[in-house]
């Protein structure tokens, strides 16, 4: 299980993948994003078939949609995304290479967004929420912890604290035309709301205060997803296109070679890698793949952009961005670290 999480993580973190995520770009496609999530856990020796990787994707994405929606200020998004690299940095304690590419995606994160307003923060987390307002999906914990509604909605919380820099609310303030407070009205909000603590650190090590990021599936109880019925009619209606453009292809294609190549070979060796259901049974699995909306089914895109000959100038520069120089073959092994066998495309 460790050379599977230090495989994921090196590969997720691998500098030049990084680069091409930070660069300024318009929001990937929904199929974009599911085949990155699919080169990502087929990184290692681990192997899911179309079934248990349509439930892993749904669980991991319905988990983001509900730490992005529970931010109590924009900029927390940031917060939660320090969350998610202090659990991976416990996941790979153990290798200090890997340790450091993560440490350095933490500096990439502060220096790019680390000053922005508060409306740049803003823009962002309805960017992403727009991006995953079609989601719907039930998740057992969250029905269980009555965060999540038995139509796949989440329910916003009336207590708690309120967020950093701002006060409780239930006093109205007045002020005069000279910016003179001349008067004060208290009324009930109707929540349980306290002052927040402090604010969450944004230092590489630090206390980040908000829990949302954490670990949400640590419970020892079963997490299962279904899909609703609005979400199958909305999705029905709306469709993504089967034809998305071709320059994002080629691009999403350039990432697909960070990950370890074009095609996701089989091993020959039975021995060579190990395969994950998340289903009880195998019948269960089986049934999950024919009952799942084929609008939700993604399939690898697999363009050979360097056969375009009509390939733009712009396209080309990116191309020869991602050149990796030739390093001396290594012997193939199911420990072999991915960032060694990436260099050797």
């Amino acid at each position: 299980m460790k050379t599977v999480l230090n495989d994921i993580v090196s590969t997720m973190f691998n500098r030049k993948f990084m680069e091409e995520l930070f660069k300024p770009q318009e929001l990937y496609s929904k199929k974009a994003l599911r085949t990155v999530y699919d080169r990502l856990a087929h990184a290692s020796i681990i192997r899911l078939n179309q079934a248990s990787m349509d439930k892993l994707y749904d669980l991991m994405t319905v988990a983001f949609k509900y730490q992005v929606l529970m931010c109590p200020r924009p900029k927390d998004v940031l917060l939660v995304t320090f969350n998610h690299l202090d659990a991976i940095k416990g996941l790979i304690r153990d290798s200090p290479a890997i340790l450091n590419q993560v440490d350095e995606t933490f500096q990439q994160l502060t220096e790019v967004y680390g000053g922005l307003s508060a409306g740049e923060f803003q823009l962002i987390r309805q960017t992403l929420l727009i991006f995953f307002q079609d989601l719907h999906i039930r998740v057992s914990i969250f029905l269980k912890d009555r965060v999540q509604n038995s139509n796949g909605r989440f329910v916003l919380p009336v207590s708690g604290p309120v967020p950093w820099g701002t006060e409780v609310p239930g006093l109205i303030r007045m002020f005069n035309s000279k910016g003179e407070e001349v008067k004060t009205v208290e009324f009930k909000h109707g929540g349980n709301y306290v002052a927040a603590p402090k604010e969450g650190s944004f230092e590489l090590y630090g206390d980040r205060v908000l829990k949302l990021g954490t670990n949400m599936y640590s419970v020892n109880r079963p997490v299962e997803t279904h899909m609703s019925g609005a979400s199958k009619n909305l999705a029905s209606q709306t469709q993504e296109s089967i034809a998305p453009n071709p320059l994002a292809k080629e691009e999403l294609n350039f990432l697909a070679r960070l990950l370890g190549g074009m095609e996701t070979k089989k091993p020959s060796d039975p021995e060579a890698g190990f395969r994950l259901n998340l289903f009880a049974t195998e019948e269960e699995e089986e049934q999950a793949a024919l009952t799942r909306p084929e609008e939700l089914s993604y399939e690898v895109i697999n363009i050979q952009a360097t056969q375009d000959q009509q390939r733009s100038e712009e396209l080309a520069r990116i191309m020869g961005e991602f050149e990796i120089t030739d390093a001396p073959r290594q012997s193939a092994s199911k420990g072999d670290d991915l960032l060694a066998m990436m260099d050797e495309l």
